[in-house]
């Protein structure tokens, strides 16, 4: 299992001290000078064309054209789905209107609609590739073909198989010099850094264990019942409520875990070794998806230490978010309430009040989504290496292995994680408007969940 070493940072971000030197407060790192803004390519504007857009897509878009100090400019637009394009396109004209610039014959429709899109760009231009994460490594790879830089939404892998595929396309990628994004911005955010020097530095001595909590009602509605409305297909239906099946996104766990997980990995400089995990579902409606209610995982750390880590989503409970760790000297807070700001915080001793404060990060913090984007597009204008395509996937890995400890009730390492051959998402690329959905439904109707202690995988043998 590899460790987050300090060279892999250093290729896919640049230090804390290149970020903050000569910045004013406030500012992001990496802003281009007046008339500095080059294209890779050679020319002076920089295409995107966003794939997927749903809310996560369109907020992609809204960030690179905020932050980017580089003329960006969306040239087109894909999605299964016809309407989500419009309500995207609309509310993106209405805000950046001279920096849209999508008509009709380049808003394409469909399963092969990213290809369409991408071929809509010159080598060198920008990809967003923001469908349900079955799709990550498929347009990624297309991506690559296209000679596009990419900037993919997180999770960026569901499974091993998957997880493969995107570290065998970043290698891909950094040969054709292309720059690669991807949506963990925690990893860009200020205080976040500054906490990670710090218990670099020691500040709150040996990292002795960590805790993570998010817990809330469920955001969408979790019953499948009655299914697809009439005139929409199987498939489309589980894209469409893409996070009820496993093979379309890893489940509510892989995409909305994530973050936290990707954020401890990175404060203590490696990956889990093992995970441990209990789940259940409370509530199974008419139709359940495949998702838990709640679980709890212990991740462990090959020097022992733990990560132990809560999600829950029902109605009525108990509502928490952030996660926290404990040193020899001290307690910290990685995040706290939400993903921005951070807050973050070292305290002398084990309590964290304000009175035992040793130091917090300053408020306000910039726009970690914002500044993903400036390092980014800073990266394709200077053409400097930047690839954060396997760090992502290892992040996306070592979160499914909660889900899959939890989901089968079996302790699962890093290692089996990745060798594990059950592949959730072989064959979406060839999926078509009419294709069979991956997940048939049983003889009475509903599709198959996970069990714990009955299957060899998440919901079969």
């Amino acid at each position: 299992m590899p460790p987050i070493g300090p060279a892999r940072q250093t290729l896919i971000l640049p230090s804390r001290r290149t970020f903050l030197g000569g910045v004013a407060a406030g500012a992001a790192a990496g802003t281009l000078a007046a008339g500095q803004a080059v294209h890779a390519a050679g020319s002076e504007e920089i295409r995107v064309a966003l794939v997927g857009c749903g809310g996560r897509g369109g907020g992609a878009a809204v960030d690179a054209l905020t932050a980017a100090k580089a003329p960006l400019k969306v040239y087109a637009m894909a999605d299964v789905f016809k309407d989500r394009i419009d309500i995207v396109k609309r509310s993106l004209t209405t805000e950046f209107k001279e920096r849209v610039d999508v008509p009709e014959e380049r808003a394409f429709v469909g399963f092969e609609a990213y290809r369409q899109a991408m071929d809509a760009l010159r080598p060198g231009d920008i990809v967003i590739l923001a469908t349900p994460p079955a799709f990550r490594a498929a347009h990624f790879a297309a991506a690559i073909e296209k000679g596009l830089h990419v900037f993919m939404e997180k999770p960026v892998s569901i499974d091993g198989p998957s997880t493969n595929r995107i570290i065998a396309l970043a290698a891909k990628a950094t040969e054709k010099k292309l720059k690669v994004g991807v949506g963990l911005m925690c990893r860009h955010c200020k205080s976040r850094r500054e906490l990670h020097d710090r218990l670099r530095n020691g500040e709150a001595g040996e990292l002795l264990s960590f805790v993570g909590h998010r817990m809330h009602p469920a955001a969408q509605n979790m019953d499948l019942w009655p299914g697809p409305a009439e005139g929409m297909t199987e498939l489309q239906w589980q894209v469409k409520r893409f996070h009820g099946f496993l093979w379309a996104s890893g489940g509510i766990f892989s995409d909305y875990y994530v973050h936290h997980i990707d954020e401890v990995c990175w404060m203590k400089g490696a990956w889990p070794e093992k995970a441990e995990a209990v789940g259940g579902r409370e509530y199974p409606g008419k139709m359940p998806d495949q998702n838990f209610d709640n679980y709890a995982v212990e991740y462990t750390f090959a020097d022992g230490t733990q990560f132990h880590y809560y999600g829950q989503h029902i109605k009525n409970g108990v509502s928490k978010f952030g996660v926290y760790g404990m040193g020899s000297k001290g307690a910290f807070t990685i995040s706290a309430r939400g993903h921005k700001p951070a807050k973050s915080t070292i305290y002398k001793g084990p309590a964290m009040n304000k009175e035992a404060i040793l130091w917090t990060a300053e408020q306000p913090e910039p726009n970690p989504y914002r500044l993903e984007w400036e390092h980014l597009v800073d990266a394709i204008v200077k053409d400097e290496p930047y690839n954060e395509a396997v760090r992502g996937a290892e992040a996306s890995l070592a979160t499914a292995m909660g889900r899959f400890a939890a989901h089968t009730g079996k302790p699962v390492t890093y290692n089996e994680m990745l060798a594990m051959p059950d592949d959730l998402t072989a064959g979406v690329e060839m999926l078509k408007a009419d294709s069979p959905a991956p997940l048939a439904r049983n003889a009475d109707g509903e599709y198959p969940v996970p069990m714990p202690g009955r299957y060899k995988f998440e919901y079969h043998d």
